[in-house]
């Protein structure tokens, strides 16, 4: 059964009703949030940074921790946004023989915590330390905190977006678009692709923290062949009885 335009444009109105919840969700969440911003800021510099962080100008400060408050939100709101999209778009892949379950929400809000955090509290304090290491006598880092913000964000969301890669996968099998002979075809490529995601998104570009996430991606990939060739059985086997019945 193949999936035509009205069915997408019905899953993505359905997105825009959900995007009320998302914006209330995100608002009430928000407000608490900015009364412990200057905590989170410090458990942020104190985890990776362990220096004193600089403001280049006078509203900096302020809109430094108004940054830090929209991004924190936005972190804690990444399960409703997930659910509201697999609300829409779940009945697509369920005509495609994916049975009504959360597990498939559960996969996507564990794999994306489970890459936030291992950038947090690995990645990103190696990364860092390593790029101070640069400074010497006459070179002396002066940070700026709403810098620091966003280059600690960027590398933890992109983390958690990229642990998505075995779900993303699967899903993509489900709907027909891609088959495991072609990924283990293609597996150079994409190990090719893994090292420039992994240059790109790690805070520096030397071999070890650019392993910090292409080894775990890479077996992420590997588990992602191993998801699509168990769908293909499934769907192998249900086409069989089907021709029987």
């Amino acid at each position: 059964m193949e999936i035509n335009r009205q069915e997408v444009f019905q899953s993505l109105a359905r997105v825009r009703k959900g995007f009320l919840q998302i914006i209330l969700f995100f608002v009430l969440t928000g407000i608490p949030i900015l009364l412990f911003s200057k905590a989170i800021l410090r458990h942020l510099r104190d985890t990776s940074l362990k220096i004193d962080l600089v403001a280049f100008a006078i509203p900096e400060s302020f809109l430094a921790i108004l940054k830090l408050t929209v991004y924190t939100t936005l972190f804690l709101t990444m399960p409703l946004l997930f659910y509201h999209l697999w609300k829409a778009f779940g009945p697509l892949f369920q005509k495609k023989g994916l049975k009504p379950s959360p597990s498939v929400l559960l996969a996507a809000i564990f794999l994306f915590y489970l890459g936030s955090f291992f950038c947090y509290f690995i990645t990103l304090p190696f990364g860092v330390q390593f790029l101070l290491g640069y400074q010497s006598a006459n070179i002396k880092p002066m940070i700026s905190v709403g810098k620091y913000i966003s280059f600690c964000t960027f590398f933890v969301f992109g983390f958690g977006l990229t642990f998505e890669l075995p779900l993303v996968l699967a899903l993509l099998s489900y709907l027909q678009l891609i088959r495991a002979s072609f990924l283990t075809r293609n597996r150079r490529y994409a190990i090719l692709l893994i090292a420039i995601v992994s240059a790109v998104i790690t805070p520096t570009p030397d071999g070890f923290n650019m392993s910090l996430l292409g080894a775990p991606l890479y077996i992420l990939f590997e588990i992602g062949i191993v998801l699509v060739k168990i769908i293909e059985r499934k769907r192998l086997e249900a086409e069989k009885l089907a021709s029987q019945g």
